[in-house]
Order: structure tokens, then C-alpha cells, then sequence
């Protein structure tokens, strides 16, 4: 560990020398990465990630002087995989460097999948405007790749998000569109009940009855065989029980449906929000009489 430590110093330390040295001007920064990046390399199986990851950024420089934008990148990227040891918010600056340099280079592939990156690092860290952003970026960048799988994969985190966050006219238009552009795909109409649910449960948390109501006709247009579907009959019992107010009703119609398919998180977090929305009605109604 020690001696890698000691190598990884003394390869920086001559990269360094020959940075400030004199010499050809294209060499001179190709030579200094060389350097850096086998002190990189000693600094990893070291296992200090705060060397490897400086050096890195080093090397980038270096690429940068030389413009290699291509290698700069790709040097950012090894950055970041050595701040997601210790620090995934200087990670994500890293890969946003990245991107970047992808973008300029015309490589938006690599930019699509180094955003979604970042994107989910900031939602593991809760930060869930930011994941949205990058998310989104990923999404339409995958999209003008003609990727569209990948993209709309990415749009139900985004949409998933902005529930999260509150924003569910954004969240059910989200939803509504990949259903859309789904059911004509023989391999993704089957999951339109699902997206389609998801939609549903985001109008639940609007609690508009009416306006679910008006939706789920729409939904019956996107996939005509969606009312025979265990997800339309939940949707529809959760609706009556908001439009009787009754609370019990609410929860049973949960239940049947969890014990034969169960609720992911998401679902079960913004259904409990509906609940308690619909929870306060009744007590307000119970303070009046």
C-alpha cells in the first residue's frame, strides 16, 4: 500500500517537472499524462481516491491543452469514478465536465448516459430537482439517438420525480405520453397498464374526482382493453370510495389489489398521500356535524 502510495507521489511529482519544463508544446502536455495517469493508476491501488481522482482532473488538463476533448472526457470520467468513493456531489461535477466535452465533440450518446449518471447520483442523494434536470437531458439527448427505449425508461423516473416533488399535472402528462407512444410497440403495450396506473395514482393525489374520471376515459382510448385490467378496477374503486369520501373503501380497494400484485414503493408512498387527503376531508366533514 505504502509503496504504491510513494510511486504514485514521485510519477506525480515528474509529471509535474515536465509540465513546467521546457518542450515541444503538443508533446509536452501528452508526455505529463502519461505520467499522471500511471501515478493515477499507484494512487488507485493505493486506494486513495482523493489522489487518483485529483490526478485525473490533471490529466484532463492536460488533454485539454492539447485538444483532445475526447480524452479530457474520458479523463473526467475516471475522475468521477474515483469521487464516487467519497464525495458523489464533486462525482457529479466531474461527469458534468464530461458531458460537456461529449456535447462539444458531438458524441451524444455518451453524453445521454453520462447525464443519466448524474442524474441518479443526485437522486440517491435526494436531490431531486437536480435528478430531474440531468434526467431529462439524458431522456431527450437518448432521444435524438434514436434511442427511444432507453429514453422513455428514463422519462418514468423523471415522471416518477416530479411526483415526488408534487408536480403531478407533469408527472400524469409524462406518464400519459409513454403510454401513447408505447401501445403501438408489440414489446411495451404490456406495460402500459402499469404506466397508465401510474398516471391514474398521480390524479388520486390531485384529488379532482372528476378530473380522474375524465382521465380514465382518456386511458380507455389510449389501450381499449384497459378497463378489463385489475389496475382499471383499482383506479375505479379508489375514485368511488374519494367520491363517497369513505376512507375504508380507500384502503380495502389498496389491499385487494396488493395481495394479489404488490405495490412498489413509489406507488405505496403517493397512494398514502391520497389517503390522508382523503382522511382530512372526512374529519373536516365530522367537525361540521
Amino acid at each position: 500500500m505504502g509503496d504504491h502510495e510513494a510511486r504514485g507521489v514521485d510519477l506525480e511529482r515528474k509529471a509535474e517537472k515536465k509540465l513546467s519544463g521546457w518542450g515541444l508544446f503538443g508533446s509536452k502536455y501528452e508526455d505529463a499524462a502519461d505520467l499522471f495517469d500511471k501515478a493515477a493508476n499507484s494512487f488507485k491501488l493505493a486506494k486513495n481516491w482523493s489522489s487518483a481522482a485529483q490526478v485525473y482532473t490533471k490529466i484532463a488538463n492536460c488533454h485539454l491543452k492539447g485538444d483532445s476533448k475526447h480524452e479530457a472526457a474520458s479523463a473526467y470520467v475516471e475522475a468521477a469514478n474515483c469521487y464516487k468513493k467519497f464525495s458523489p456531489q464533486e462525482a457529479a461535477q466531474a461527469l458534468d465536465q464530461a458531458v460537456n466535452l461529449f456535447l462539444e465533440i458531438g458524441r451524444l450518446n455518451m453524453a445521454a448516459r453520462y447525464s443519466k449518471d448524474i442524474g441518479e447520483i443526485y437522486q440517491q442523494e435526494q436531490d431531486l430537482e437536480k435528478a430531474s434536470h440531468y434526467l431529462e437531458r439524458a431522456a431527450d439527448l437518448f432521444d435524438s439517438e434514436g434511442q427511444s427505449s432507453q429514453s422513455n425508461t428514463i422519462k418514468q423516473k423523471v415522471a416518477e420525480i416530479a411526483a415526488q416533488l408534487e408536480q403531478y399535472p407533469k408527472a400524469t402528462e409524462i406518464f400519459e405520453a409513454i403510454a401513447r407512444q408505447s401501445i403501438n410497440n408489440n414489446l411495451l403495450k404490456y406495460s402500459v397498464r402499469g404506466i397508465l396506473l401510474n398516471a391514474g395514482i398521480c390524479q388520486l393525489c390531485r384529488g379532482d374526482p372528476v378530473a380522474i374520471t375524465n382521465s380514465m376515459e382518456r386511458y380507455q382510448d389510449i389501450d381499449p382493453t384497459f378497463s378489463g385490467t385489475r389496475e382499471y378496477k383499482l383506479l375505479a374503486d379508489l375514485v368511488a370510495a374519494m367520491d363517497e369520501e369513505d376512507v375504508a373503501k380507500f384502503t380495502d380497494a389498496i389491499k385487494e389489489f396488493d395481495s394479489m400484485t404488490r405495490l412498489d414503493p413509489w406507488k405505496t408512498t403517493l397512494l398514502l398521500r391520497a389517503k390522508n387527503e382523503l382522511k382530512k376531508k372526512e374529519d373536516d366533514e365530522d367537525d361540521l356535524t
